[in-house]
């Protein structure tokens, strides 16, 4: 089952300061993840609701899994993730 991604108005603005090359490969993790489940994800320790990571090289995306949807609130660089 393929999960609805829905990408906040932060996330939206951090992929639009991207890159093109390194937005659309984020944007291809982040689908590829929703369709197949596949990808490097960790969940959060000490965040509540649960929040997962999506490691894309150097690159985070921040999200919650709402089961049918995924809620990605942020995309940023590794430096800066998790601050």
């Amino acid at each position: 089952m393929i999960k609805r991604v829905v990408l906040s108005t932060q996330a939206q603005a951090d992929l639009a300061a991207l890159d093109r090359p390194v937005a659309l490969r984020i944007a291809g993790a982040i689908h590829r993840f929703a369709a197949t489940g596949a990808g490097n994800v960790q969940g959060l320790r000490g965040i509540h609701p649960p929040e997962f990571r999506l490691r894309v090289g150097d690159w985070r995306v921040r999200f919650h899994d709402h089961g049918d949807w995924i809620d990605v609130l942020r995309v940023r660089n590794r430096h800066d993730a998790y601050r």
